[in-house]
């Protein structure tokens, strides 16, 4: 990148509402970035709202109305969040009994939430049960029958989708893909299992079987990963109706929809997708005989992914001989992987730009680390940043809004941040900077 280039905010990267000022100060919603940290300490995350209903309603909108769209809730979750989400009238997938409390203390409509998960338990499965939760996605024979004997313990008739392997294979990193076989979710449609599962939901009598689900992997920029698997689950839909005479009105075919995390990226066009999408799930279930059914998406890093920004502040600078004749410069910040554990988990890449003024220097190669006494502890590892980033200045990683605070620890007795929502020139502290305090709170 050149050194003007640095100072460039890429539009597909950055929240919608970025911009940079004439003194080269960056602002979100109007709300210039130093005076939040001014306000509100660094780290601090930094979500325009604005950005985020925008992209609920985009997704409401290609996928033929919000009642279509299930916001999962693991990529980013508060009170705040979820009554954005119910205010754009999308609908909520929850991962954990946590998740769906703070989803009902939120006030949000129990019977727009769907419950996911491998290994629920009862507790999460009897609250789903006696707080009216729309779907629980079964994930096992086990979870079949134990939510059939609370159902019915409850005296209430729960509806419910199996959650089916379709066998295919995303390009995406091993450890978020999860639609092949020998992984821990779901049942396997190549096996016949999500056949005899759904069979036995069929049969239950305090279960209502209405769809089945498939999640073909996270972060996807590979559309026909998402055909492909409909097409599988709905040879499914087929016997279904064929062999047990029930037409199921519906299939979540779950989220993965990639982001730009670089400049060099595009995010996955949505529109598109959803468009071919619908189309084939319609010429394939009208080939098969069977009625085509309502599609169901769950988007969650491409709703609160793009719109969210970390401001660290530099603190050291130093220069690393790598050999004879290369040289690396360390900036770190106060921040790290116990905010962002992506980078480490993952290989993750992100976009870093200096937001308290305009950077002039030549590029160096440079690394961006963490303050974490740990030597992966590296944000972004390899990159050309100007020579002129000195301690005190602020950086911004964008595109943070999904599993970062989500997925933050405690390394180091390290706070979790601030998180920050802007909108319309207006700044307001959604979960306030943990402290000491909150970490000896928890001793006996």
């Amino acid at each position: 990148m050149s050194e003007s280039d640095f100072n460039d905010l890429p539009a597909h990267v950055w929240p919608r509402n970025a911009c940079r000022q004439e003194d080269g100060v960056v602002t979100i919603a109007g709300v210039p970035l130093p005076e939040i940290v001014e306000e509100y300490g660094t780290p601090v995350f930094v979500v325009d709202e604005d950005d985020f209903r925008s992209r609920c309603q985009d997704m409401a909108r290609a996928f033929g109305g919000p009642e279509h769209v299930h916001y999962a809730s693991k990529a980013f979750l508060t009170r705040t969040i979820a009554r954005w989400v119910d205010e754009e009238g999308l609908s909520l997938d929850v991962a954990s009994r946590n998740e769906l409390e703070i989803a009902l203390r939120a006030d949000f409509p129990a019977d727009r939430i769907t419950a996911h998960g491998n290994n629920k338990g009862d507790d999460f499965l009897r609250a789903c049960v006696t707080n009216g939760v729309g779907h629980v996605v079964l994930d096992s024979e086990q979870e079949l029958v134990d939510l059939d004997t609370i159902a019915a313990a409850e005296g209430r008739v729960q509806k419910v989708m199996i959650r089916v392997k379709p066998g295919i294979e995303a390009h995406t990193h091993e450890f978020i893909a999860t639609s092949h076989e020998d992984q821990k979710f779901g049942f396997s449609l190549a096996s016949g299992s999500a056949f005899r599962a759904a069979e036995a939901a069929v049969r239950a009598e305090n279960l209502e079987l209405v769809g089945l689900h498939c999640h073909v992997g996270s972060q996807v920029f590979d559309a026909r990963g998402f055909t492909a698997a409909a097409d599988r689950v709905l040879s499914l839909y087929s016997r279904i109706h064929a062999e047990l005479s029930v037409q199921l009105p519906e299939l979540d075919l779950g989220g993965g929809y990639g982001i730009a995390y670089t400049e060099d990226e595009q995010p996955l066009n949505v529109d598109k997708v959803a468009h071919d999408l619908l189309t084939a799930v319609a010429k394939t279930a009208a080939e098969l005989g069977i009625e085509a059914p309502a599609v169901l998406v769950e988007p969650g890093r491409a709703i609160a992914g793009p719109g969210t920004v970390t401001v660290y502040e530099v603190g050291t600078v130093k220069d690393v001989t790598v050999s004879e004749d290369e040289q690396r410069r360390y900036l770190s910040v106060d921040g790290g992987m116990s905010d962002n554990i992506r980078p480490a988990l993952y290989g993750s890449l992100y976009d870093a730009r200096v937001v308290s003024r305009f950077t002039e220097g030549a590029e160096v190669s440079s690394r961006l680390v963490g303050s974490h006494c740990e030597s992966g502890d590296i944000l972004i590892r390899d990159a050309a940043f100007p020579d002129d980033i000195v301690p005190g200045d602020l950086i911004a990683l964008a595109a943070t809004g999904a599993y970062a605070y989500a997925m933050s620890s405690r390394y180091n007795a390290v706070n979790r941040p601030a998180v920050v929502t802007v909108r319309a020139g207006k700044s307001k502290l959604m979960l306030r900077r943990e402290t000491v305090e909150d970490f000896l709170a928890l001793e006996g």
